[in-house]
């Protein structure tokens, strides 16, 4: 019998220089709820059962490797929203400021396009083909 140590996926882990910024933009742009926070070090925003862990300058998840490597924002690893009227959403967001890596990408599978929270991680928002 094979016993398994994994359980469930707990969060997707981003880098953040201010947690409190980082949380107005999840909340306010993409409608993620604020579980818990610790500011300045670390808060957990949550969308269904998807959790952001956000850790901040202190926090145990943002701490220098044994080497000596800062772990820093950034990247191209991210976490992928399904979105309805994408072209809606992208001309909501433009209004309000959202930094964009690229234009809309359509695919067989759908449409995609690339945001950045205010600490340059990626986040792809993707709407499935009908």
């Amino acid at each position: 019998r094979h016993m398994s140590f994994v359980q469930s996926v707990h969060g997707v882990r981003y880098q953040s220089k201010d947690v409190a910024r980082a949380v107005a933009f999840y909340t306010q742009h993409l409608g993620f709820t604020l579980k818990h926070q610790q500011p300045p070090a670390f808060a957990n925003v949550t969308l269904g059962d998807t959790a952001i862990l956000l850790s901040g300058p202190g926090a145990s998840g943002s701490r220098p490797m044994p080497g000596g490597q800062q772990q820093e924002p950034g990247g191209w690893n991210r976490v992928v929203l399904k979105v309805a009227d994408l072209p809606g959403f992208i001309a909501q967001l433009k209004s309000a400021g959202v930094r964009f890596r690229n234009e809309m990408e359509t695919g067989p599978g759908g449409r995609q396009i690339q945001i950045e929270d205010p600490d340059g991680n990626p986040i792809e928002l993707f709407e499935p083909a009908h």
